[in-house]
């Protein structure tokens, strides 16, 4: 089983930020949160690495019913999309799989939220 989806994109590292964001909030996906690795990278370490950003995306409605369901799951969100460069104008935007996530807890009641989190990631990927 895979832990994530992906699609590859003939824009720049920009528009698939954009698209990406875009595509999550007509989900009812915000970011909360980003981590520009290869930017990261650079300074830290002194190595540069294509363009590699990390989305955490969050739909607050499900958060809190993962949240009240099982209150360790925090340790599991939000749901990172990954947006990193390939090529020129060649652009990879993957998200997790919630439900491969979530096989590391043993919590039977966060499948159906898990299934319908699931849906929505792999539609926004689909969609872009």
């Amino acid at each position: 089983m895979s832990y994530f989806f992906a699609k590859t994109l003939n824009v720049s590292f920009d528009e698939a930020i954009e698209k990406v964001t875009n595509a999550l909030k007509e989900k009812g996906f915000g970011i909360v949160s980003e981590i520009f690795v290869s930017e990261v990278l650079k300074e830290k370490v002194g190595v540069e690495i294509q363009p590699y950003k990390i989305l955490g995306a969050c739909n607050p409605h499900f958060a809190l019913k993962a949240i009240t369901t099982e209150p360790h799951i925090g340790l599991m969100l939000p749901c990172n999309i990954v947006v990193r460069q390939i090529d020129s104008n060649l652009v990879e935007v993957s998200g997790i799989d919630p439900i491969a996530s979530m096989m590391a807890i043993k919590n039977p009641k966060l499948q159906d939220l898990a299934t319908e989190v699931q849906m929505h990631i792999k539609n926004v990927i689909e969609s872009l």
